[in-house]
């Protein structure tokens, strides 16, 4: 996705990466490539730079970006080892539901909706950020699933269904 200073319109760079806050689930600013640069420090872009979202980004001023170390209050988050991109997706039980190889996030607030996990070249089912557990260096931990809830409780009171459960019908049905 290009960006754009919003007073001259001109192409800064490109969005290169995304910096996501683990305990908050926000995003906090973009790593840029900018056009013809070949240093090793990376570019980052605060999202409180962030003027408007649409087909492109549109930054108050092109000086708003700047190498990650000049913006002290994300140097912890650069250092923490837990990641949310790129990190494996696991239930409290122990499944693995695979690597979070996208997000969903609200530009209006920045905070993150949806992980989506993919597993074997296979795109998995949706994970809402309200699931998550615990992000740790390891996995990403969320609630299980409803019906494997169900199960683990019939399955300690000795009942295990011979058919899956399914909602009750009205009698006039």
């Amino acid at each position: 996705m290009p960006i754009r200073a919003e007073d001259t319109e001109e192409v800064i760079g490109t969005v290169r990466g995304i910096l996501l806050h683990p305990d908050r689930g926000t995003v906090e600013g973009f790593f840029v490539r900018v056009p013809g640069a070949f240093s090793a420090s990376s570019l980052f872009l605060s999202t409180f730079d962030v003027a408007h979202f649409g087909r492109s980004i549109l930054v108050r001023d092109h000086d708003r970006v700047a190498p990650a170390a000049d913006f002290i209050r994300v140097q912890p988050l650069l250092a923490d080892p837990r990641t949310v991109l790129g990190q494996r997706i696991r239930t409290e039980s122990g499944a693995v539901l695979g690597r979070c190889r996208d997000i969903q996030f609200e530009t209006g607030s920045m905070r993150l909706v949806w992980l989506f996990p993919k597993r074997w070249f296979r795109w998995r089912n949706p994970v809402a950020v309200r699931d998550i557990v615990e992000i740790s260096p390891e996995a990403i931990i969320v609630r299980d699933p409803p019906a494997l809830v169900r199960e683990k409780a019939a399955a300690e009171t000795g009942k295990m269904p011979l058919v899956p459960l399914l909602p009750e019908m009205p009698e006039q049905a």
